[in-house]
């Protein structure tokens, strides 16, 4: 873990910024969904998100990152985590998970999602609705919260139930715990780590200004998995297919905010008793 000394905490002007990139990324998305079918390359998406980034006056945060060559990782089926975006076509049934981050004024704003192309197998679909009820349900949780570790307890009770519920099929889901949330603001990745799953550390203290991207990411085999030769996709050992999410998500002192949902998550968050913050 981060040593939590370390935490940058922001000011609600701060903020407010990172609102501002937060946008960006949601409107690079929403394209990049529109985008998504058959016969689309992972480089045509890309090529959508950093169009969108670039007209709003915005960089892209992956472009570069210790050498990444693309601005959103695309990664399909098996592939968890950074998927370069290239020469692959998506085909019906795949699951697709699109990561994309922006920076405005030197701030940060970074979100994902998955979908399944077409029809595809039913329990692919409850991969990817699995995954994102966990974020929500880890978002929620920090909204109530005194220690960041009540994220992971969270996203773990709903891996749990989905689970019992026999939505894989009378499998467990596997919540890949190699790969984490994490704060976020004048770099992508900073203090402190928000791990998806229960720990026996309680986490860094919740208080005004903290903001981290919360982002499970679930499997429908075995969570072990390993990173190809291109030193960036990470894929499950196992094969088995795996689904994404991920929200920029502020605490201030009213309550929380999603930066990077064009709502502020209300929607979400309001069906599970939270009220969203204002930004001023």
């Amino acid at each position: 873990m981060f040593g939590r000394e370390r935490i940058e905490y922001k000011t609600p002007e701060q903020v407010a910024v990172m609102r501002r990139a937060g946008l960006v990324v949601a409107d690079a998305l929403d394209a990049v969904r529109a985008r998504v079918a058959p016969g689309v390359t992972t480089a045509d998406l890309d090529a959508v998100a950093e169009d969108v980034i670039h007209r709003a006056g915005a960089t892209p945060s992956f472009l570069g990152y210790h050498g990444y060559p693309a601005s959103l990782c695309v990664s399909v089926n098996e592939e968890v985590v950074h998927g370069i975006p290239g020469a692959r076509v998506l085909r019906p049934g795949d699951v697709v998970s699109v990561d994309c981050g922006a920076v405005v004024d030197g701030w940060h704003g970074d979100s994902a999602f998955s979908i399944v192309v077409g029809d595809g197998d039913p329990h692919d679909h409850e991969l990817v609705t699995t995954t994102e009820d966990a974020l929500w349900a880890g978002i929620a949780a920090l909204a109530r919260a005194d220690r960041l570790g009540a994220v992971g307890e969270a996203v773990e009770g709903v891996v749990e139930a989905a689970t019992a519920a026999g939505r894989n099929g009378g499998t467990p889901f596997g919540i890949v715990e190699d790969y984490v949330g994490h704060g976020i603001g004048t770099a992508m990745h900073q203090p402190p780590d928000v791990p998806n799953y229960r720990t026996r550390d309680r986490g860094a203290k919740v208080r005004p200004g903290l903001c981290v991207a919360v982002e499970p990411m679930l499997v429908r085999g075995a969570e072990a998995n390993h990173t190809l030769a291109d030193d960036w996709t990470v894929v499950t050992d196992d094969g088995s297919r795996a689904a994404h999410w991920e929200h920029t998500v502020a605490v201030l002192e009213d309550g929380i905010v999603v930066l990077t949902a064009r709502d502020g998550g209300a929607e979400r968050l309001g069906a599970l008793g939270v009220q969203v913050a204002s930004l001023g």
